[in-house]
C-alpha cells in the first residue's frame, strides 16, 4: 500500500499560501548572533578549521538544515562579511536565509540585501561537496556578486567560480568544480545540453568499435562534459526566470550566423503577404499573438505558381507566408525587436532587455530580416533542447529569492515543490502611493506625464519612469526632448553602464527613462538632500500584463526607510487594455473630458485584467508543464524498452 501523503502538504497543495518566519526561525536567529559573536576571537585560520569540521559533521550524515549546522554556518558567514565586507547581516537576511535553508522561497522587498543573503546559503550548501549554484538572471549581475563575494567564501576555505558565456571549456569545468559557482541561469542551462550532447556521442560509436580498440590497446575518444551533479541552487529574482521565461525553452543551436543561400524564399513570401486583405485572407487575434490564413487566403497564396519559389523550400509555401505574417502584424519593431547594423535582436518582453544571441524558430525571425529589409541569415538548426521548467527540476534542492513571489505560490508549490516566506522589511516604509490618473488616449498620457515630470523635477526631486517598451522609452524621451528636460535614457543592454546609470537616478535633480526590469538587480541610493525633496518619484507609464512587473518597478522607491513615492498612469489605447478589454477600453474614451483625462478611478478594474491576463499565463506555463511530465514519462519507457 503507498505511503499516505501528510496532510501538511494535502493542505499545501489544494491552497498554497506563502507565510511568515516562525518562532523558531526567530530563535534560531537569536543562536546564530550569539556564536558569531563567540567566532570574533578567532583567527582568520581558525574559521577555516570551523568549516572543515563542519564538512566532517555533513559528512558523517547530519542533514544540512539541522540547527547543528545552519547555526555555525551562518555564524561563520556572519564574521567573515563583517571582517571581509564590513557589514552585519540585519536580523531580516538571516530570516531570509533561513528560509533558503529550507529550500523555500524569500520573499524579499526590493534593497533589502538578497545579494548577501545569498552567501548564506551558498556556503551551507557547499558543506556537502557536491557543490551550490548561485543563478542570476544575466551574466552582469553574477559577475559583479561573484567579485564581491568571493573573498567572503576564500576567508572560509570555500572555492568560488564564475561561469562566463565565452569561456573555454578548461575554465568552466573549474568554475563547476568549485563549492560555489556564480553564473546566469540560461549558462547553466546551454552547460547540461551540451554534456547531453556529449554523452549522447560517446553511444554512437559502431558496432564492435570498442572490442575493436580494446584489442590493439586503444581506447575510446571521449566526449567531454564538464557540469558536476545539480545539487543546490540557489535563485535571484526567481520569479523572472521561472516564470517570466518559462515558455521559453533553451535551445543549443549549431554553427554562428551565416547567410541564407535561400534569401529570396523569404523576400518572396513577404512580397505574397502585401498582397493578402485582413478582413478575408487572415484572421488575426492580438490577445494571443496568434494569425493563421483563412481558406480564401490559402486558396490566393497558390494562385500563381510562378510566384512560389521553386528551389530553397524547407517546408510548405503556407508556412513560410504564415510566418511572414506573424512578423509583419503580430511583431513590432522597438517592441518585440530591435534593428542594430543590420541585425535583428530580440528583446525580452518581461525585461524590455536586448539579446543579442537569441533567435526566433522555424523562419520567423528570417522573416522579420525579410520585413526590416536586411541581410537574411540561414536558419539555426537546433541540436537540443530543454524547457527551464524541466532543467530547474533536475536540481536536487532548489531555493530563491524575489520581492514579487506572493500571488504565485500555486506554480511554485505545484510545478517546484517550493513555498513561499515572505521576510518583513528590516525598516518601516515610507512610500507614498499617488492617485491613478487616466486617459482617453496615448498622445494625451504622454503630454501629461512629460508636463508632471518636469513640475516634479524643478524641485529638485529625482524621477524614474518606467516604461513597458523600448518604442514608448523613445516615445517619452521625444516629449522630454521638446519640453527641455534633461534626461537619462535606457531601453537596452544590462551591463556595468546600465548599472551605472541607473544607481545615479536617485542623485537630485536626476530624469531617468527606462524600460520597466533596466538595471534590475542594482541599488539606486540617493544623493544628498534627496530626502527632504521626497526621495525617489517613480513613473508607471503604462500597466504591464504582470502585476510582479509593476511592483517591481514601484520598488525601485523608498527602500531601506528612504522617502519615495510612484504613481501610475493609464490610457485606453495601452495594449494591456485594447487587447484584452475593449469595453473597458471604449468606456475610458467615452469618459474622457476635453483635455483627454478622466476622473474616475479604474485601479481595481485595471487590477482584474492584469490578473486575468496573469491567470492566462499560468495556464500556459501548466500546459508546458503537463507536456514535459508526459515526454518525461514517454522517454523513460522507450528507454526502458530499448
Amino acid at each position: 500500500m503507498p505511503a499516505l501523503q501528510p496532510i501538511t502538504d494535502v493542505f499545501q497543495t489544494l491552497w498554497p499560501r506563502s507565510r511568515d518566519p516562525s518562532s523558531p526561525d526567530r530563535k534560531t536567529v537569536a543562536k546564530i548572533r550569539e556564536q558569531a559573536e563567540k567566532y570574533r576571537r578567532l583567527a582568520d585560520s581558525q574559521l577555516r578549521v570551523r568549516t572543515d569540521g563542519l564538512r566532517d559533521t555533513v559528512g558523517n550524515g547530519t542533514d544540512l538544515a539541522s540547527e547543528e549546522v545552519v547555526v555555525p554556518a551562518f555564524a561563520l558567514v556572519y564574521e567573515a562579511a563583517r571582517r571581509i565586507l564590513s557589514i552585519e547581516y540585519y536580523d531580516v537576511q538571516l530570516l531570509a536565509g533561513l528560509a533558503l535553508s529550507h529550500r523555500a522561497i524569500a520573499e524579499m522587498q526590493t534593497g533589502e540585501g538578497k545579494t548577501f543573503v545569498a552567501a548564506l546559503p551558498a556556503y551551507l550548501y557547499s558543506l556537502s561537496g557536491n557543490g551550490a549554484h548561485v543563478i542570476t538572471v544575466n551574466s552582469y549581475l553574477a559577475q559583479r556578486d561573484f567579485e564581491l563575494l568571493a573573498p567572503l567564501y576564500r576567508l572560509l576555505g570555500v572555492s568560488v567560480g564564475s561561469l562566463q558565456a565565452e569561456a573555454q571549456p578548461d575554465d568552466k569545468e573549474a568554475a563547476y568544480a568549485c563549492d560555489v559557482t556564480y553564473g546566469p541561469g540560461y549558462e547553466f542551462g546551454f552547460d547540461y545540453l551540451r554534456d547531453q550532447i556529449a554523452l549522447l556521442s560517446r553511444r554512437k560509436s559502431a558496432l564492435g568499435e570498442s572490442y575493436l580498440r580494446g584489442l590493439r590497446g586503444e581506447q575510446l575518444p571521449q566526449q567531454r562534459t564538464i557540469q558536476r551533479k545539480h545539487a543546490f541552487a540557489i535563485v535571484d529574482e526567481i520569479d523572472s526566470i521561472l516564470l517570466d521565461e518559462a515558455t521559453s525553452p533553451l535551445i543549443l543551436s549549431e554553427g554562428g550566423r551565416r547567410m541564407a543561400n535561400n534569401a529570396g524564399v523569404y523576400i518572396q513570401a513577404m512580397r505574397t503577404v502585401d498582397r493578402l486583405d485582413a478582413d478575408h485572407d487572415y484572421v488575426v487575434d492580438a490577445a494571443d499573438q496568434f494569425v493563421r490564413l483563412t481558406q480564401q487566403g490559402q486558396e490566393k497564396i497558390y494562385e500563381d505558381t510562378d510566384e512560389i519559389p521553386s528551389n530553397g523550400l524547407q517546408r510548405s509555401w503556407s508556412a513560410y507566408v504564415e510566418q511572414s505574417l506573424r512578423a509583419a502584424v503580430l511583431l513590432k519593431r522597438d517592441v518585440d525587436y530591435v534593428v542594430d547594423d543590420d541585425s535583428i535582436l530580440l528583446v525580452d518582453k518581461s525585461t524590455g532587455r536586448i539579446f543579442a544571441d537569441r533567435t526566433l524558430r522555424q523562419g520567423l525571425h528570417q522573416a522579420i530580416e525579410a520585413k526590416e529589409q536586411v541581410p537574411i541569415s540561414a536558419e539555426q538548426q537546433p541540436l537540443a533542447r530543454i524547457s527551464r521548467q524541466r532543467y530547474f527540476r533536475l536540481y536536487q534542492g532548489l531555493c530563491g529569492m524575489t520581492g514579487t513571489a506572493t500571488g504565485n505560490e500555486r506554480e511554485f508549490w505545484n510545478f517546484y515543490r517550493i513555498g513561499v516566506v515572505r521576510i518583513p522589511l528590516a525598516r518601516p516604509c515610507r512610500r507614498r502611493t499617488l492617485p491613478m490618473r487616466s486617459f482617453a488616449d496615448e498622445v494625451a498620457k504622454m503630454a501629461a506625464i512629460a508636463s508632471d515630470v518636469r513640475r516634479i523635477n524643478a524641485a529638485g526631486q529625482p524621477v524614474l519612469v518606467g516604461t513597458r517598451t523600448i518604442e514608448k522609452s523613445n516615445q517619452l524621451a521625444r516629449q522630454f526632448d521638446e519640453l527641455g528636460i534633461s534626461y537619462q535614457l535606457l531601453n537596452g543592454m544590462q551591463d556595468g553602464e546600465e548599472a551605472d546609470i541607473i544607481t545615479r537616478a536617485g542623485q537630485k535633480g536626476a530624469v531617468t527613462i527606462a524600460t520597466n526590469m533596466a538595471g534590475r538587480g542594482t541599488d539606486i541610493k540617493l544623493g544628498p538632500c534627496v530626502d527632504a525633496c521626497g526621495g525617489l518619484h517613480v513613473v508607471v507609464s503604462e500597466p504591464h500584463e504582470s502585476t510582479r512587473v509593476d511592483r517591481q518597478l514601484i520598488g525601485r522607491c523608498a527602500r531601506q526607510s528612504d522617502p519615495g513615492s510612484y504613481q501610475c498612469f493609464i490610457s485606453a489605447d495601452d495594449p494591456l487594455i485594447c487587447e484584452h478589454a475593449p469595453a473597458l477600453s471604449r468606456q475610458i474614451k467615452q469618459l474622457a473630458s476635453e483635455g483627454g483625462e478622466i476622473d474616475s478611478d479604474f485601479s481595481q478594474e485595471i487590477l482584474k485584467l492584469q490578473r486575468k491576463v496573469e491567470r492566462l499565463g499560468y495556464l500556459r506555463r501548466r500546459q508546458l508543464f503537463a507536456h514535459d511530465d508526459w515526454l518525461e514519462d514517454v522517454l523513460s519507457k522507450l528507454a526502458k524498452e530499448g
